[in-house]
């Protein structure tokens, strides 16, 4: 009873859209690129669409860059994909108008600093985006493109794709290939660190979050150089246990800062991965700060945005997207002293030792809380 009523949740949360692929321009209609993309993936190529990647897992990663076009008439948190059948429509689809796939990371490297080189002092971040459960590739870079587009984020835009099945009743391989894909992340945080960007912040959503912590924490027992770059995490609605997490951040030490989890106790995917993994809570719908007090962390509510599934609104919510598009200096705020958080930015905020948590309420504004 358990499994079919699990099954038919997961089937519920996954809905009718079509699935992400790359698809390419049309002749005659080539649209601008909006967005150039770095991307390293864990995954092996998909033979039947050439650009494209499947969920076969790679042992070495491949680099790449993706330009994409975002559609005309796209509404900020929405991503459309061309229909199976249908011709690609600029002005509806996301996009890809040209990719490269680097034959040596050298080559990745040397196009990566020259992106960071032209962008102008002060926005030259290199921001890496580690995708969740259920996701294909072209569902991972096209969430990049359209979380840089509609917040304009300053620094170069980044994907790593860990090869994830994209099915929704694939749990167990994904969360097997999440540990599969530690080794590939640590390597684009290699190769990224040594273009030699301003700082490199990491951005997981979802399962992409257990990644992420595994990777600081092997690079930190490692004594991994590059982790010095890394000068900021945000964990999107992150599907990891609790106690996993206290146990990774203690072998850790200090986190980078500013490290920001966004939770939801709408999170509908949330409450589905505890029934799956047989764990109660989740680190994404948290209610409590003072299980983190020892951390520096800043826990940022969004339930109040939460619609739908609930499991991505800082990418998806229109108007939460307004709000953080105003953000561009994380540490103005975050940075310091934790009690001297409180009334930056809007809303209920509590700090419990090391830990502050923000409960944001609609209709008020972040406008200049973290701007230069």
């Amino acid at each position: 009873m358990l499994v079919c009523a699990v099954a038919c949740g997961a089937l519920a949360l996954a809905g009718c859209a079509p699935r992400g692929a790359i698809v390419r321009a049309p002749e005659g209609t080539m649209p601008a690129a909006d967005v150039a993309l770095f991307v390293a993936t864990s995954r092996d190529p998909d033979p039947a669409r050439p650009g494209d990647f499947g969920p076969g897992r790679s042992p070495s990663p491949r680099f790449a860059r993706y330009d994409i076009a975002v559609p005309a008439d796209h509404a900020a948190g929405r991503i459309t994909y061309t229909r199976p059948g249908d011709v690609p429509d600029p002005q509806r689809d996301f996009l890809t108008v040209g990719d490269r796939q680097f034959a040596e990371p050298a080559a990745f490297r040397r196009d990566l600093a020259r992106a960071l080189a032209e962008r102008p002092a002060g926005q030259r971040d290199a921001v890496i985006f580690v995708h969740g459960f259920n996701t294909t590739f072209a569902e991972g870079i096209y969430r990049m493109a359209q979380l840089s587009h509609d917040l304009g984020l300053p620094g170069v835009p980044m994907a790593y794709s860990w090869p994830s099945e994209g099915q929704p009743l694939a749990y167990g391989y994904d969360r097997d290939s999440a540990l599969f894909a530690r080794d590939g992340l640590e390597r684009l945080i290699e190769e990224t660190a040594a273009a030699r960007p301003d700082r490199i912040l990491l951005v997981a959503h979802s399962m992409g979050a257990e990644i992420v912590m595994e990777v600081l924490r092997q690079m930190a027992i490692g004594g991994n150089p590059a982790q010095a770059r890394i000068g900021g995490v945000v964990l999107i609605s992150p599907d990891l246990d609790v106690a996993l997490f206290r146990a990774q951040a203690a072998r850790i030490g200090p986190l980078p800062q500013p490290f920001l989890i966004f939770t939801s106790r709408r999170d509908r995917a949330l409450a589905l991965s505890s029934r799956l993994s047989g764990e109660a809570r989740r680190l994404g719908n948290l209610s409590q700060v003072d299980e983190l007090a020892e951390l520096q962390v800043t826990l940022i509510d969004v339930t109040s945005y939460s619609t739908g599934v609930g499991h991505f609104t800082p990418a998806t919510s229109p108007a939460l997207l307004r709000l953080l598009a105003s953000l561009r200096q994380v540490d103005a705020a975050f940075a310091g002293d934790p009690s001297g958080r409180a009334g930056l930015l809007p809303g209920a905020v509590l700090t419990v030792q090391q830990a502050t948590q923000v409960v944001l309420q609609p209709g008020e504004g972040l406008a200049g809380v973290l701007s230069p």
